[in-house]
């Protein structure tokens, strides 16, 4: 009978970090939630982290256990474990950490606004120096103040600002109403990137209204993500570039009548090309093979990258 689900997807290698997360949603000041983790075939099971956990906390909690699907695969299964009588779910990584008043924002202003998406600001920090808040979405893009201290906004045609570029947006720090919960789902094919980015294309689609709060909702922890250990010296690092491609693609369906949503995308996979061109150079120089497979399966969905690889190597020769 809880006004929120947590829904948080678990793949950890190292105690104490599903603890830590837990940590910071029983300190909400809103505290009327149950959690819906899944272990998505963890190293370190959810059931030896959660073996000394207080009782307080196991009464709120279910596990979960699934086959190893990646993080869509296993937010979708917490989607579909949600409880009949769930207003909103709230969504956190579980090696991140929220603030205080998350729920509470999340509550009072999608209840006041009547929205059915919303979003807080993701906590600044060296390490993840991308990201950025909603304060300064507004200076970007303007958009109708609902509330001040703190601001909460809504900005028309969110989704073709998310497209040019959705740094300001973070799944730890997204709560969704019933109508989304209940339709909306990840992509789990997309295992090793971008499937939060369509996730969060369709809410916004969807949505009969989305709000943005520049309070920060949450933090960003360290620990094992999709991203992790991959950089563009990392045997998967074309995969993960793909898997983009294969995003952009699908999000390129969603928005075809819109001609300047298409040029943003444009734009996106014209980078994932040449990242995923020149982590291969790199392959060659440092005297390894590249994935030859895998680039095959690239030319035959994307041809455009012969004509990517053409102008990255007239440039090197120019250079040259």
């Amino acid at each position: 009978m809880a006004t929120f689900t947590i829904v948080i997807p678990f793949y950890q290698k190292e105690k104490g970090i599903l603890s830590r997360a837990l940590e910071t949603i029983f300190a909400q000041t809103f505290q009327d939630f149950d959690i819906v983790v899944v272990d998505d075939e963890s190293p370190l099971p959810a059931d030896v982290e959660l073996a000394d956990a207080p009782a307080e906390w196991s009464a709120k909690i279910r596990v979960v256990k699934q086959k190893n699907g990646g993080p869509g695969a296993a937010r979708n299964t917490g989607l579909d474990n949600v409880p009949a009588e769930t207003q909103f779910v709230a969504l956190l990584d579980s090696d991140d950490m929220w603030l205080p008043d998350h729920l509470r924002n999340a509550h009072n202003f999608m209840t006041r606004f009547g929205a059915e998406c919303y979003w807080a600001s993701m906590q600044e920090s060296e390490e993840f120096y991308y990201h950025y808040g909603m304060a300064k979405l507004a200076e970007k893009e303007g958009g109708e103040v609902l509330a001040q201290a703190p601001l909460v906004l809504e900005i028309p045609n969110l989704a073709s600002v998310m497209l040019k570029d959705w740094a300001f947006l973070h799944l730890s720090c997204m709560v969704i109403a019933r109508p989304l919960f209940t339709t909306v789902r990840f992509d789990p094919i997309l295992r090793l990137a971008a499937e939060d980015v369509l996730f969060f294309a369709d809410c916004i689609l969807k949505s009969r209204r989305t709000i943005l709060c520049d309070a920060p909702g949450a933090a960003r922890g360290m620990g094992v993500n999709i991203f992790h250990g991959i950089d563009n010296q990392s045997p998967q690092f074309l995969k993960q570039q793909f898997n983009t491609l294969v995003a952009l693609d699908t999000l390129q369906k969603r928005f075809e009548n819109r001609p300047a949503d298409i040029a943003s995308i444009a734009v996106y996979k014209d980078t994932t090309r040449r990242q995923a061109l020149w982590s291969q150079a790199g392959r060659l120089k440092r005297r390894q093979s590249p994935d030859f497979s895998l680039l095959a399966r690239w030319v035959m969905r994307d041809p455009a990258i012969l004509g990517a690889a053409m102008r990255l190597g007239a440039g090197k020769m120019r250079v040259g």
